[in-house]
């Protein structure tokens, strides 16, 4: 199994990354992917661009190099009511959101009850696509409750390759997260949460992951150009 398209990227505007829009669409293409979707933190994030850099998104070509640019966002879960650091209003071009969890934006004391009512919420966000990298211990929330809420609202499970490298805790979780969804047939997206270029398309660990357990590559929406591009045709994107 490879992924065909990476939605979940980072370029010099989210401070904590080290590469530009074009650095990343040029290794999409030695990479081989249809499609890239950069998705710079919100404005919760310590360092985050401000909301013009998302609003003038409109003058980024649909495709680039024969790669489809997906503007987006990374949006930070800010509060256990699920709320989120969306612009306001949202921009009309933002094309793909991912909700995450992240220490610098949403503070403890916390439990698995908070975690499990705010992912709640988010699942029944329409403006949210894919739940980003939710195995991290310290947001542990029901797995059983929630995951089925997930695929009912039609969010796509992110399984995310840097969790392997810098976010060691959640690794068992996100076994635990991915054996749920194949349970519950609840699709995901595997990506690589590229802050350097040469991270695009690079997801070996999380793709061992899901090879081990027996993962259906039919629910990984970025396994084949043809079920990606179905994916997006189904939301409008295409």
């Amino acid at each position: 199994m490879r992924i065909v398209a990476d939605t979940h990227c980072h370029t010099i505007a989210s401070t904590h990354a080290y590469s530009t829009w074009m650095e990343l669409v040029q290794e999409a293409v030695r990479m081989e992917l249809c499609a890239l979707a950069v998705t710079d933190h919100a404005s919760a994030m310590p360092g985050s661009p401000g909301k013009w850099y998302f609003q003038n998104m409109t003058c980024i070509p649909k495709t680039v190099q024969g790669i489809r640019v997906l503007k987006g966002m990374e949006a930070n879960v800010i509060d256990y009511q699920g709320n989120l650091d969306f612009c306001d209003p949202m921009p009309n071009c933002l094309e793909w959101v991912i909700a995450s969890m992240h220490e610098a934006t949403l503070p403890g004391p916390r439990d698995e009850d908070m975690c499990t009512q705010a992912w709640l919420k988010v699942a029944e966000d329409p403006r949210v696509r894919v739940i980003g990298h939710c195995g991290m211990q310290s947001f542990r929330f029901d797995y059983e409750r929630v995951i089925p809420e997930f695929g009912k609202h039609g969010k796509l499970v992110e399984i995310n390759n840097n969790s392997f490298r810098v976010r060691k805790s959640a690794v068992a979780n996100c076994r635990e997260i991915a054996k749920l969804c194949k349970r519950f047939e609840v699709p995901v997206i595997v990506n690589s949460d590229a802050h350097f270029c040469t991270q695009v398309g690079k997801a070996e660990q999380a793709l061992r992951m899901l090879e081990e357990i027996d993962f259906p590559e039919e629910l990984v929406i970025n396994s084949s150009r043809e079920r990606f591009e179905g994916y997006l045709e189904k939301c409008g994107l295409l």
